[in-house]
């Protein structure tokens, strides 16, 4: 089997900006939910079988109180915001696994959903549906791989060499010195990319590296490294077999209603009796 993660945040993101290039600013307000279970619906029509979902229910996470730059809702359009619990809702009820994450993020559920799937020896590959940098650190080999949706591009261990410098496996020391702006945090002072990759290469994890190297920058940079590294130890399902789509629930119909979906509640029975 195939196990499919998505990032439901960059996703709700994607189809609420994505809309607005044609909406003028008269958002709908269900208009990002409807495109984000349109998605996943589409993903199911092409033979995904099982599927989660992770969101930040909650913006802030634990990281807030490691370093107080990190990122938080402040800035979030309020018509983005007022998304997210409807969008963990509609996916409940038409029968998909979701995460709607507090205290940690939605990055931490794929990551641990990842390793937790990629434990089942029944499990062919796992595929992590977001262009985030962060989740280069879940992919093994070619059967934990990151899929850019935007771009189309699928990247397996290689791929993530071939993108940054280093293996997956070194990517939040990599990230601890560059930094991450969409995260809130810099990196360290005077280095690129370039040179985080060849400290690292050279160095291995930031743990491990001379202290002259980093000098007063060490205790920084694993700081960064704190923030960037993902939780792999959330308990996001038991056993895989729980994410495997059944069909909607009898909720799912009521909420299409609500919602002026009624072609994609047809779609999803159509499947569900196929199926």
């Amino acid at each position: 089997m195939i196990v499919h993660l998505i990032d439901g945040t960059y996703e709700l993101f994607r189809h609420f900006y994505g809309l607005r290039r044609f909406n003028k600013g008269q958002d709908k307000p269900l208009g990002a939910v409807t495109g984000v279970l349109t998605t996943v619906l589409q993903m199911l029509e092409e033979k995904a079988s099982h599927i989660g979902v992770a969101t930040d229910h909650v913006i802030e996470s634990f990281r807030n109180e490691l370093w107080p730059g990190y990122k938080t809702g402040e800035g979030v359009d309020p018509a983005l915001m007022a998304q997210f619990g409807p969008l963990e809702d509609a996916l409940a009820a038409m029968g998909v696994m979701v995460w709607p994450m507090v205290g940690a993020e939605a990055d931490d559920a794929l990551a641990s959903a990842a390793h937790l799937a990629a434990e089942d020896a029944r499990v062919e590959k796992v595929c992590i549906w977001t262009p985030d940098k962060d989740l280069a650190q879940c992919v093994r080999g070619d059967r934990v791989v990151q899929v850019d949706r935007k771009t189309k591009i699928i990247r397996d261990e290689t791929g993530v060499h071939d993108k940054f410098g280093v293996s997956p496996v070194r990517i939040p020391d990599f990230l601890a010195l560059v930094g991450d702006t969409a995260d809130g945090y810099p990196g360290l002072d005077g280095v690129g990319k370039t040179t985080a990759a060849r400290l690292v290469n050279k160095y291995g994890a930031i743990e491990t590296f001379p202290p002259d190297v980093l000098g007063e920058q060490q205790e920084l940079a694993l700081k960064f490294k704190e923030l960037a590294t993902l939780k792999t130890d959330i308990a996001v399902f038991r056993t895989v077999d729980e994410l495997r789509w059944r069909g909607p629930t009898a909720k799912f119909a009521a909420w299409c209603a609500a919602a002026g979906a009624n072609k994609l509640l047809e779609r999803c029975q159509k499947l569900a009796a196929g199926a």
